[in-house]
């Protein structure tokens, strides 16, 4: 079986995510002017707040992706391959917001924005689970995972913004938002710190200590 140290995957994914959070923020146009008018008529409050969602779910998923390797002892061929399929949905992230900006919040943009947000949740669990098959059903990452609560409410929440997006129109918006706002609170929810690896790790510190 094919293994290598995790730090050099790690470095990988944190340069990819470097990327994605520069792309984003180029993305976000300078007003034609230069008094407050101009930065009224831009946008740019707009932009700046689907920016700042998209930098926050970018965030959680450096966070956790950490995390995650901090009890990750080996890393095997489908871990790697399932870590780029990560980083591909993280790298559609500056498309989808700025697709999503540049419309206002449209239909099609929101539910393809929400669509993409589904996918990395999906592509984080499968490397969560390549991961545990490969260590064991008694590897620290399982122990730490537990029943993934939050992993599986975060799908479920995917789901119901997406499905209000398509039930929104151009006559009626007020769906659309609302999906927004599901994608909006599911960063919520991951920004409370999961402490669950942590906690795993202070216990393994103190067990080594013994």
């Amino acid at each position: 079986m094919t293994t290598m140290p995790t730090s050099r995957l790690e470095a990988f994914s944190d340069g990819v995510m470097a990327v994605i959070l520069t792309i984003m923020v180029l993305e976000i146009h300078v007003p034609e002017g230069h008094d407050w008018a101009a930065l009224a008529s831009s946008g740019l409050g707009m932009g700046l707040l689907t920016y700042l969602l998209s930098f926050i779910y970018v965030g959680i998923y450096w966070n956790n992706h950490h995390h995650m390797f901090q009890i990750t002892e080996r890393i095997t061929g489908g871990a790697l391959w399932a870590n780029l399929h990560l980083l591909f949905w993280l790298s559609l992230l500056p498309l989808t917001t700025a697709w999503l900006d540049a419309s206002s919040f449209a239909r099609i943009p929101a539910i393809v924005y929400g669509f993409d947000l589904l996918a990395l949740a999906v592509a984080y669990f499968i490397l969560q689970s390549v991961i545990i098959r490969s260590q064991g059903a008694g590897s620290t990452l399982r122990t730490a995972v537990g029943r993934d609560l939050k992993g599986k409410l975060s799908a479920v929440l995917y789901i119901v913004g997406i499905v209000c997006a398509i039930l929104g129109s151009a006559e009626s918006p007020a769906l659309v938002f609302t999906g927004v706002a599901f994608f909006a609170g599911v960063a919520v929810l991951w920004l409370i710190p999961d402490r669950r690896i942590e906690r795993r790790l202070a216990a393994g510190g103190q067990e080594s200590s013994i």
